[in-house]
Formats: C-alpha cells, structure tokens, sequence
C-alpha cells in the first residue's frame, strides 16, 4: 500500500457513498474527490448538463496526481475505470432501497427545497431521478443497479469491503479504517462486511 492510501467508496445513490468518503478523507487528512463534481457541468436547474466522459476523466486524474493519496466516490462504470488503477481499497456499500430513497427526499428537499415541489422548475427532474434511484436492485435496468455493480466487483483486483450502508456513518469510518491498517499488516484480503 503506498505510505497514504488510496480508497474507492462506491454504492447506490443515497447508500451513504459521499458522507462516508468525506468523513474517512478528513479522518486521514487525504482529499474527497466526488465523481459528481466532475461528472455535471455548473448550471442552473443543476445536474442538467453532463460533461464529457474524456473531461471528467481528465479534470479527477489532475487532482489525483496533486495528492499520493485519495478518497474518490461515486460511480463511473463505463468511463472511468482508468481512475482507480492502483488503488489500494474499494468500499461498497450496499443500503436498502427504501433508506435510500428516504435520504434521497431529504437530500433533494435541504438542497433545493421548494424547486423540487409540484409547480416547481426542478420538480420534473426530481421525480425522474426518483424513480431512476429506485431501480438500482433491477437487474433489468439500463442505469447504474446491484448486478451491474457486481459484476464490476468481480473483474477488479483490488480488495472489497462491503458494509451495510444503513449502519451510523462513524462505525463504517471505523470499519474502513481498521480494514486499512489490516491492509498495512497483510492481513486484509477484502471480506462482506466488518459491521453487524
């Protein structure tokens, strides 16, 4: 493992990915990079313009190489896999659907309040994302889903740590961070969840 660590926190919308990578990075005193800073364009309704995959890639690997370590999280399937070439642990957190969805209402009510409400110039937009979260446990579902997740899991050489997403955030920082001081021992080879 290199002397500070590189970690990849990925999971569901709402599973926790964010809050736990920001909690970890400032636990070890290592940047929080989230894919979605990246992925949309600054605009107003947010989350309304994509950046190009190339770009997303180019903007995260620049404040990759300005730190010998990092805590990236999000997803990026499909586009990105080239950002976590030697990372050193991937944290996956599976929530149930229907926390998920609860942390989805709060987020979106706390972050755009009355915009997201019927007659609102983002309600549209919320109701589709909404929805889109919610079949992440489809695996017929072209978006991002669990299947899909899995599948990636498998392919990656790098150990994984699953964890309960609906667990309190501290004990899954905790959990993260005995998992990296194993890895510096030699005694972590990646297992389903430290926390029960």
């Amino acid at each position: 493992m290199t002397a500070q660590p590189r970690l990849y926190v990925m999971g569901a919308s709402c599973s926790g990915v964010s809050t736990l990578g920001n909690i970890v990075a400032g636990r070890l005193g290592l940047p929080h990079l989230d894919v979605d800073a990246f992925y949309w364009m600054p605009s107003d309704p947010p989350y309304s313009q994509k950046r190009p995959p190339e770009d997303r890639v180019r903007l995260i690997a620049q404040k990759q190489a300005e730190a010998e370590g990092w805590v990236l999280t999000g997803s990026f399937i499909g586009w990105g896999d080239a950002l976590i070439r030697g990372v050193d642990l991937i944290v996956f957190l599976v929530t149930p659907t229907p926390i998920r969805l609860q942390r989805l209402d709060a987020r979106e009510v706390e972050r755009h309040g009355a915009r997201i409400r019927p007659g609102g110039d983002m309600h549209d937009a919320h109701l589709a994302f909404r929805q889109w979260a919610s079949r992440y446990d489809d695996p017929t579902f072209e978006g991002r889903n669990l299947a899909q997740h899995e599948r990636w899991l498998e392919q990656q050489s790098a150990p994984v740590l699953r964890l309960q997403g609906e667990r309190p955030t501290e004990e899954l920082a905790r959990a993260v961070i005995d998992a990296l001081a194993r890895l510096d021992a030699g005694s972590f080879h990646g297992f389903k969840d430290t926390v029960k």
